[in-house]
């Protein structure tokens, strides 16, 4: 029988910097690595956000993954989606309008969560056009009654 787990919210603080960035890990740490964990992050309150931040949520990801858990994202400032935006990484996460959308998305049925999970994680991998290989003297045998033909 399948038992549930917690889910832990996590607003994200105004300035998501080195230091700051450095202080929330610490926080989540003992939930990154509890089995399957499952964390939903609030950005609503980020007006600032650098590279240490997207390296701290990645890394997070990252953590979660390992254990066959997951973090997903929730209300979105501006300046938040911006940055995700610009450095792709909005990809890689399930974003929610709210925190409350995000925690029952961990608890839909599996086979629709995976399903949703990996038509939007590889809809970006896609090729947008057909991949052409390209094929230099390439004979292709003819038919033995053909050759017989072409052969009297």
């Amino acid at each position: 029988m399948e038992t549930s787990r917690p889910v832990v919210v996590k607003r994200m603080p105004e300035r998501l910097n080195a230091p700051a960035a450095k202080k929330f890990l610490k926080e989540v740490e003992p939930f990154l690595r509890s089995d399957r964990p499952q964390l939903v992050f609030d950005l609503s309150q980020v007006k600032q956000m650098d590279a240490a931040g997207v390296d701290m949520l990645l890394h997070c990801l990252n953590e979660t993954m390992k254990r066959d858990g997951d973090v997903k994202l929730a209300s979105l400032s501006p300046q938040a989606a911006v940055v995700l935006e610009m450095t792709r990484t909005e990809r890689l996460f399930e974003i929610y309008q709210n925190s409350t959308d995000a925690v029952r998305s961990f608890s839909s049925f599996l086979p629709n969560a995976m399903k949703h999970s990996f038509a939007h994680s590889y809809a970006s991998f896609a090729p947008t056009a057909p991949i052409a290989f390209p094929v230099n003297n390439v004979q292709l045998p003819m038919p033995e009654t053909e050759n017989a033909e072409h052969a009297a």
